[in-house]
């Protein structure tokens, strides 16, 4: 048997992971510990056609009727995002009303937000791998805040970048259009740069302003037991950490990260997310296949920072067996002590994929139908109820 690399850099508990140690003690941040993230991705794909996932599912235009929904089945805080190339449609003029109508939607059901400043999607006008990509994402940034707080009276809490290891690898593989030199790693180090550009503006705009992240959580297994082969997938496996690394300044400080960037870690975990290096997805139950909780108990020791599932969810008739698995998973690692928050299901409706726009039957609520309403996908839901009595 091959060995595997280590879970974790010490054992035991890790509740002093918020309760003391150097780092500032961050309390309960949301408001439902199960949550819901709608779809919201807005980029343009390789072949150019620009994607704009709130408009597709019909959630620009349900979205109270939306949040009524989640808020009924106990999930109320919401994962949402703005629509940066609606907002900015000639440098430097914003119009909000896009996000003003969600915003009011939210004030209405009385559920709690965490908005994604940036899903992918910037306006045309922008070149995403220019230093005028960073300037403008942290003006639009500070503007949103400035919106948020005039329109609401209150502080936001905010994603200010989605995944950005998956958005760094999607662009350098030619998924998402090319931009920047040709460089392995440049382009997540620019998204880092923006990052910090941003939350630097956006603190200065409103300073309580808070920060939650969402980052994909893998696994990567060697295809053979030989040294260099294990070497190369922990080498592969130990990139998922890079971009936290550099946000809080743990490794090259010159992109200007700190600990105090990052109020939550995030976490997104799918089936497919534990694959043999440069080979095929690693199956549930086999040998190979890393727990969750083990995983989790990691990014604990690692980062020391409180923490939550930012997306899971499972397609089809699996939905409710991987919600079964992952609040499983979660408790184990709570009972070690690691500070997760919260399961965000995500994305809860039904949505058109990215890249042929075939129907994804995912989350808790389906495609809208013509009367407005969503049918509600009652495994998932039952599961749902079980889950919320057993946490609680």
């Amino acid at each position: 048997m091959m060995a595997r690399p280590a879970p974790t850099e010490r054992s035991g508990p890790v509740q002093d992971v918020v309760d003391g140690g150097q780092h500032r003690a961050v309390g309960r941040t949301f408001e439902s510990f199960f949550m819901a993230g709608f779809e919201c991705s807005s980029h343009r794909r390789n072949d150019g056609v620009r994607l704009d996932l709130v408009r597709a599912t019909s959630h620009n235009i349900h979205a109270l009727a939306d949040y009524r929904s989640c808020a009924e089945l106990g999930l109320r805080t919401i994962r949402d995002g703005l629509r940066w190339h609606l907002i900015e449609t000639a440098p430097g003029i914003y119009d909000w009303s896009s996000w003003a109508a969600m915003i009011e939607a939210a004030r209405a059901v009385g559920v709690q937000v965490i908005w994604d400043v940036f899903h992918y999607g910037s306006p045309d006008h922008i070149d995403q791998g220019s230093q005028e990509f960073i300037d403008a994402y942290a003006a639009f940034a500070a503007e949103a805040v400035r919106f948020h707080r005039s329109f609401t009276g209150t502080s936001p809490l905010l994603c200010p970048i989605n995944e950005i290891s998956f958005f760094a690898w999607a662009v350098e593989v030619g998924y998402f259009p090319r931009v920047g030199p040709k460089k392995r790693g440049w382009f997540k180090r620019h998204l880092v740069k923006a990052a910090v550009a941003g939350i630097r503006a956006m603190r200065q705009a409103d300073p309580d302003c808070r920060f939650v992240w969402a980052e994909p959580l893998i696994h990567i297994a060697p295809r053979d037991g030989s040294r260099a082969e294990r070497q190369r997938a922990q080498n592969a496996r130990r990139g998922q950490f890079e971009a936290y690394e550099m946000l809080m300044g743990q490794v090259e400080p010159e992109l200007g990260g700190s600990q105090d960037l990052v109020d939550v870690i995030g976490l997104n975990f799918y089936p497919h997310n534990q694959w043999y290096l440069n080979g095929p997805t690693i199956p549930m139950g086999h040998h190979e296949y890393r727990a969750l909780s083990e995983m989790l108990l990691e990014v604990a020791h690692r980062f020391r920072k409180p923490m939550f599932i930012a997306e899971t969810g499972s397609e089809g008739s699996a939905g409710p067996a991987w919600l079964h698995y992952v609040c499983d998973e979660v408790r184990g690692a709570m009972k070690l002590g690691v500070p997760i928050q919260g399961i965000c299901i995500y994305p809860v409706t039904a949505y058109p994929g990215w890249d042929n726009s075939r129907h994804a039957e995912v989350g808790l609520f389906s495609t809208v139908h013509a009367d407005g309403s969503r049918s509600i996908r009652q495994p998932v839901a039952d599961e749902l109820a079980r889950q919320r009595l057993l946490f609680a």
